[in-house]
């Protein structure tokens, strides 16, 4: 159910094994697949709650840059150091960065009482930035798990000081097939933007 390729490129609507059962998964097409996926916070603002700070409290999530192989609305199968595939008729609304990005800063307004804003938003009272990297948002084929990891750096206001940190989870998966690697990511997503608003709230 997934296709080679040769070089590296939730809510979740209706939304891998051994080599021989991964190799089923794998294809090359170019069909639009049945339904597309999407990323659903677990935490949420509460509708009609309005939040007032100052440019020292608020928070800009800008979207996390990534390697070519996340860039794209497919979903990437590492199966060795040399070898990538994509989820068969998986595809996500948006790529992965965009989709990362907002639902951590859903996550953070919701668990924290910062004043959370997108790049489109942060030229009045940036206040502190977080960016990062998206570096793996994808299924693992040696363990057969979806993995999310994100390189976090925190900027404060006015660029002072920088932190970063790593994150990570994993979610194991039944078949590598769409709507089950799309749940098991983002059920991973989810624990990782938790993971980051506790950071950014403590």
């Amino acid at each position: 159910m997934l296709r080679r390729l040769r070089t590296l490129p939730l809510r979740v609507p209706i939304l891998f094994g051994a080599a021989v059962s991964l190799s089923a998964c794998v294809s090359l097409g170019g069909k639009t697949p049945p339904f597309l996926l999407t990323l659903d916070a677990a935490a949420a603002p509460v509708a009609g709650e309005a939040r007032t700070a100052s440019e020292a409290a608020t928070l800009t999530i800008l979207i996390p840059t990534a390697p070519q192989k996340l860039r794209t609305v497919r979903i990437p199968v590492q199966q060795d150091n040399a070898s990538i595939a994509y989820v068969k008729d998986a595809q996500w609304v948006e790529a992965p960065p965009r989709l990362f990005q907002r639902l951590v800063s859903e996550t953070v307004a919701a668990r924290t009482s910062r004043v959370v804003l997108d790049e489109g938003q942060y030229l009045t009272a940036p206040g502190d930035q977080l960016a990062g990297q998206l570096m793996e948002f994808g299924v693992d084929a040696a363990t057969n798990e979806a993995v999310v990891v994100y390189q976090a750096m925190l900027v404060n206001t006015g660029g002072k000081s920088v932190t970063q940190r790593r994150f990570e989870a994993r979610e194991p998966i039944g078949k590598v097939e769409a709507k089950p690697v799309g749940e098991a990511l983002t059920a991973a997503a989810n624990k990782v933007a938790v993971d980051i608003a506790g950071w950014l709230g403590s």
